[in-house]
């Protein structure tokens, strides 16, 4: 391995033989993530920041600090769309409103931005174009690195058709989920759905935008396995108090986006937990 640092970005779980690794090879590693872990599970060499450890504490997303640090006004976009697909409004969001007016919304909610202007479209591109196979993605890097501004990434072009229609693809599969679904109950909207794509998170993103009064959960039901994603205001609080019910269930997240994953045999049994806690 060849570097000057290993950088870890928004990752709150890191497998203890790569900071082995890490440690015997003398590459120094800087951390920066916004996620509540024990303070145990940090090594001693590693250069670790979390606003979480802050006084008072806090959970801006990763791009938000990053910016911050650097202050380079070129990737203020990039900075925002970030920000925008992890469900955060920025402070720096009023530099971005004057700079590119037709980009925004004039709602300030981060999920009004995600689903209702050009900016949330573009956090939608880039995040769906990731799942796409290896080559596509690496093109997709590629391409960012030289774009300069956000209308590049909007206009479909032959340097990044790829990453469109990966995008019109899979929109087009998360359309299809979400237009039956209806209130199922008082406080809980469940939905589960399988096939070869996972995409929990930006379905129950969706979902709680259409129904922000409810608690989402979306269960990606593929064989033994299931990845949750739950919405809602305190959700991870909830989800806390059903952890230890449910053997093999295990996740986290914030206080209003949470994932785990668990056994899919006990999924009846997590939802009348949850409906138990609620």
């Amino acid at each position: 391995m060849n570097a000057d640092y290993i950088f870890i970005l928004d990752k709150p779980l890191v497998d203890k033989e790569f900071f082995e690794e890490a440690r015997k090879i003398n590459i120094p590693v800087v951390w920066i993530d916004h996620h509540e872990i024990p303070k145990e599970d940090i090594p001693d060499f590693v250069h670790y920041f979390n606003p979480f450890f802050n006084t008072p504490s806090s959970n801006e997303p990763v791009t938000a600090l990053c910016y911050d640090a650097t202050k380079k006004k070129d990737d203020l976009w990039i900075a925002v769309t970030g920000c925008i697909s992890d469900g955060f409004v920025p402070p720096f969001y009023s530099e971005f409103e004057k700079k590119y007016p037709d980009l925004t919304t004039i709602k300030k909610k981060a999920f009004d931005i995600l689903y209702g202007s050009e900016l949330g479209k573009i956090a939608r591109i880039l995040g769906l174009a990731l799942k796409d196979r290896t080559t596509n993605v690496v093109n997709m890097l590629k391409f960012l690195m030289k774009v300069k501004t956000p209308y590049e990434v909007l206009e479909e072009t032959s340097l990044n058709r790829a990453m469109h229609e990966r995008f019109n693809e899979i929109e087009k599969k998360i359309n299809h989920l979400v237009l039956g679904v209806e209130e199922d109950g008082e406080n809980l909207l469940f939905f589960r759905y399988g096939g070869d794509l996972s995409i929990s998170s930006e379905v129950a993103n969706d979902l709680w935008y259409r129904f922000p009064k409810k608690f989402v959960i979306v269960a990606y039901v593929k064989g033994w396995k299931t990845n949750l994603s739950l919405r809602g205001k305190n959700v991870k609080e909830k989800f806390l108090q059903v952890l230890p019910k449910i053997k093999g269930l295990k996740g986290g997240g914030h206080d209003n986006a949470v994932g785990g994953q668990m056994n899919s045999e006990d999924l009846d049994k997590f939802r009348e937990e949850f409906e138990k806690v609620l």
